[in-house]
């Protein structure tokens, strides 16, 4: 782009020809700040409400294109005297097509148009972004004003303006003698007397809207002032202009571009397609190519937190009990702790005394308060633990004792327990206590709204909360989070509410209790039996090293059976083939993690055809396995993350968070680090794409899904293409 300052401006464009006066006119509505020539007007408040419902602003700089010929050079004369009088308050930049006068022949007409139009889109680009470009057809000769405002409409303009006046004009604004032309300048550089400003009426005439065509690069070439160049007017001089060869006539190009609009528009989709690893929203397609390149171009980054907690997101990978920070923990705390008697409470209190009195805690601590106590009283110790201790001591005994959490599993003395350290106080340690639930659930809620989450499948493990009727633990979660205001079953598109994300459950079962299994897996069909779409299928869990797939396929065959969806944990930082197993052995239609994936590329392609989903949880994935991360000096030299390799790939994926609480995210949080961490980073556009892959694999009956991925698509849209649009609880503004 020719600017010499890239900086967006306002730009009012005019033509001029034999009457030079009617810029002043034109400037004195749209800038009384500097020109207030309509102050004593009739009709004063009327016209400041026009330019005020029309958010139009005051010029930065005032643009002209011109003939040469003596009428031009006595009206540029006028204009140049008027401008000193004004005190030159702005650039002035004047273009004239070198060699034209009365515009009396098809050159000329030829040559003047190609100045406008090339005037016109070096404007827009100064403007684009931020600025104004306002068009006055109110100067120059017809052709020249048709030119303008072709030109506007397909470059784009804020506004057309014109102003009306009778025929003739009264003296003394329309100039008759050599007299009232001289007097002229100083008459309109200055408020008009009340007659005079009676007889004019600016007004607007229209608007332009900028055509997505000229935004497709053809052989490379795009519509541009590289391309098609002007020079840069020096201001209050005049720049001549001589007409380039024909084969580099910019008119020529645009209706070329007209005449094949469809093939175009097109051809622009079919170069989009072949380059995307993975579908996008639908409706993103509908964009113009200017607004699909700036997704497609603009990396990723911290500033974007507010646009991407504003998209409607799905996470497929969040532990129930990983959920919640220590403010959410202490709050279903206290719900339980008001449950107790005050004997139970003194009792609970005289347990806790000596780790109160210490800033740091042994190592054992979980251990030593669980103890032999039954699940409800560890909740109950738990919830004294955490309406006693201080901030500073959860501080200390939940984090900074796994600092730094960078590969913790191999790095850290307690390996993956030290991980799992910041969760002791949440999840089973709380839930199963009766009086947990419902403040358990509301948190969840408001979290998912907080950041955003149209869908999210929560995943736990019932039989850890409630031992003995683990399936009535799994209706009861979907009652709370039904009464905390969440969809817990399957909504029609119609009766949807956007403010409430869709929630379901999958049941975790753990690889180190095989002999347990095939019971569970009846208590997960059971409690589908009881919370219906709620319960959405299984995943497995635990180390991986403890029990093949290929030992355990039997106990899965009643889910099987009952076409329950399975996901694994597999390939966090374990061998590919733990992930081939799992694959082969028990179907997993996803893989929690899978990071080792693309260490065999067999297997990969199965991935990839087969449609089988991987669910990386960035910021989990660096504490646990280790990547590099430029937000944590202590990451460099660790490997780099494979998300990149993945998309490249083909292979469907998606960012989920794993725990939330434990590594102190959010879903949009995740997608800043995986951009983070990944070569490259990512675009807008590829962010959109990774949204929408979580969707499409959500493990709901085929019409509920494809209803939500309608319903999202739309949201998106309306955000993406109307970022003001209040939709949502934010404005997204990439």
């Amino acid at each position: 782009m020719n600017i010499d300052n890239p900086k967006p401006k306002n730009i009012l464009l005019c033509t001029l020809g034999a009457s030079w006066a009617v810029i002043p006119e034109i400037l004195g509505w749209l800038a009384p700040q500097v020109l207030d020539l309509y102050a004593h007007h009739p009709q004063r408040s009327q016209l400041d409400l026009l330019r005020t419902q029309h958010q139009l602003k005051a010029p930065d700089e005032l643009w002209v294109c011109t003939t040469q010929g003596s009428q031009t050079q006595a009206s540029l004369s006028s204009l140049h005297a008027w401008w000193q009088l004004l005190g030159q308050p702005m650039p002035l930049r004047i273009w004239a097509a070198a060699g034209t006068d009365q515009l009396a022949s098809q050159a000329e007409c030829e040559h003047m148009r190609e100045l406008i139009l090339r005037t016109t889109l070096l404007a827009s680009e100064h403007t684009r972004h931020g600025g104004q470009l306002v068009l006055s057809l109110a100067g120059g000769r017809k052709t020249m004003s048709a030119d303008l405002q072709s030109a506007g409409a397909l470059f784009g303009a804020k506004a057309w303006l014109h102003v009306v006046s009778p025929e003739p004009s009264p003296p003394p604004l329309f100039a008759r003698s050599a007299e009232e032309k001289a007097e002229q300048p100083r008459l309109l550089a200055q408020a008009l007397e009340a007659n005079l400003a009676a007889s004019l009426t600016p007004l607007i005439a229209g608007v332009g809207q900028r055509n997505e065509l000229l935004d497709i690069a053809i052989d490379g070439q795009r519509i541009d002032s590289t391309g098609y160049a002007l020079p840069l007017a020096a201001p209050n001089q005049v720049q001549a202009w001589a007409l380039p060869a024909p084969g580099d006539a910019l008119h020529r190009e645009l209706m070329q571009r007209q005449t094949q609009s469809s093939q175009l528009m097109g051809n622009f989709l079919a170069q989009l397609a072949q380059t995307e690893h993975h579908d996008n929203w639908r409706s993103l397609y509908r964009l113009a190519p200017a607004h699909i390149d700036t997704l497609r171009h603009t990396t990723l980054t911290s500033a974007h937190l507010p646009w991407l907690t504003a998209l409607p997101k799905a996470d497929l990978h969040r532990h129930l009990g990983g959920c919640l920070d220590i403010t959410a923990q202490r709050e279903v705390a206290r719900c339980i702790w008001t449950s107790l008697g005050k004997e139970i409470r003194l009792q609970r209190m005289q347990h806790l005394r000596e780790l109160l009195s210490k800033q740091e805690w042994p190592w054992d601590w979980p251990q030593t308060l669980a103890g032999k106590h039954r699940a409800e009283i560890r909740a109950e110790l738990c919830a004294g633990l955490l309406l006693h201790a201080s901030i500073a001591q959860f501080q200390h005994n939940l984090y900074a004792v796994t600092e730094p959490r960078l590969a913790l599993k191999t790095r850290h003395p307690h390996g993956f327990s030290a991980f799992e350290r910041p969760g002791e106080l949440s999840g089973s340690a709380l839930l199963a206590h009766p009086a947990a639930l419902t403040a358990y659930a509301q948190a969840i809620v408001a979290q998912a709204r907080a950041e955003g989450l149209a869908y999210l499948e929560l995943r736990g493990s019932p039989h850890k909360y409630r031992q003995h009727n683990p399936a009535d633990f799994v209706r009861d979660l979907r009652q709370a989070l039904l009464d905390a205001g969440a969809q817990v079953s399957a909504t029609a598109h119609s009766t949807a509410d956007p403010t409430q994300p869709r929630i379901g459950f999958i049941w975790i079962l753990d690889r180190r209790q095989p002999k347990t299994l095939t019971k569970t897996v009846q208590q997960a069909l059971i409690a589908k039996g009881l919370a219906g779409d709620f319960m959405l299928g299984l995943d497995l869990a635990g180390d991986e090293g403890s029990s093949p797939p290929e030992q355990l396929a039997a106990h899965f065959t009643p889910a099987f059976a009952n076409c329950l969806p399975l996901t694994i944990h597999a390939g966090e930082g374990e061998a590919a083939h733990n992930i081939w197993q799992a694959a082969y052995h028990l179907h997993a239609d996803r893989i929690g993690h899978g990071l080792t994936l693309a260490d065999n590329a067999a297997l990969a392609g199965r991935f990839r055809d087969r449609g089988i989903c991987l669910e990386l949880c960035p910021s989990s994935n660096r504490e646990v396995v280790g990547f590099a991360d430029p937000a944590y000096p202590e990451s460099a030299g660790l490997a780099p993350y494979p998300l990149r390799q993945f998309m490249q790939l083909g292979l469907p994926v998606t960012l989920c968070t794993d725990n939330p609480a434990i590594s102190r995210t959010t879903l949009a949080g995740e997608f800043l680090a995986a951009a983070r961490m990944t070569n490259g980073g990512l675009s807008l556009w590829e962010c959109l794409a990774l949204m929408r892959q979580a969707f499409v694999h959500a493990f709901l009956p085929s019409a509920e899904r494809e209803a939500l991925l309608k319903r999202v698509d739309t949201q998106i849209f309306e955000l993406i293409a109307h970022p003001g649009a209040e939709n949502a609880h934010h404005k997204p503004t990439p």
